[in-house]
């Protein structure tokens, strides 16, 4: 999730925004902090400790619930419902993908091999969810493919994770609206 948030940020600078506004509101507050313990999981995972595995799904549910208070408060209603648009539509890619290889996810790991994040043995009761990945898989477009090192994501996983980038957008793009920029004519 800390690729989506320096994606927006990066988007809002190149848009000409101003990102640091961001910090100043206590909407982003409560995300940063979901994503700190998020980040110390992935801590613990990178060192072979997968005891909060079970736990990551709670927590996206909740992370993602959180965005609902910088929608709510700056109204980027519109943009709620296309990002809601965009979580379902990735839970169903997910879901097709899962459902096609007998209720768990196929992973095919190879930049978190080198990361040190996944190993073959980890795939072995650790996950209720996600099996490693193997010719056998079914539907490997939809599978958890996209390796970035420290995670490995689905195509809907992308989807997903779209509707937090627009949130984060937007609310930065409300943000620069409301605070006049000074000095500058």
């Amino acid at each position: 999730m800390l690729i989506t948030f320096c994606l927006a940020l990066l988007a809002a600078k190149l848009r000409h925004y101003r990102p640091g506004l961001l910090f100043r509101s206590w909407t982003i507050y409560p995300l940063l902090a979901t994503e700190c313990v998020y980040l110390l999981f992935q801590v613990f995972t990178l060192r072979g400790d997968y005891r909060f595995v079970p736990y990551a799904s709670l927590l996206k549910t909740a992370y993602m619930l959180l965005f609902l208070i910088p929608m709510l408060v700056y109204r980027l209603y519109w943009q709620g419902i296309v990002g809601s648009g965009l979580i379902v539509a990735g839970t169903v890619l997910n879901r097709i993908a899962i459902h096609a290889n007998g209720g768990k996810m196929p992973v095919f790991p190879t930049l978190a091999y080198w990361t040190g994040y996944a190993r073959p043995e980890a795939f072995e009761g650790v996950s209720a969810l996600h099996v490693l990945g193997t010719s056998a898989s079914r539907c490997k477009f939809l599978c958890d493919f996209i390796d970035v090192g420290y995670c490995i994501l689905s195509i809907g996983d992308l989807l997903i994770r779209g509707s937090a980038f627009l949130i984060l957008f937007y609310t930065i793009r409300e943000l620069d609206r409301r605070h006049p920029k000074v000095g500058k004519e």
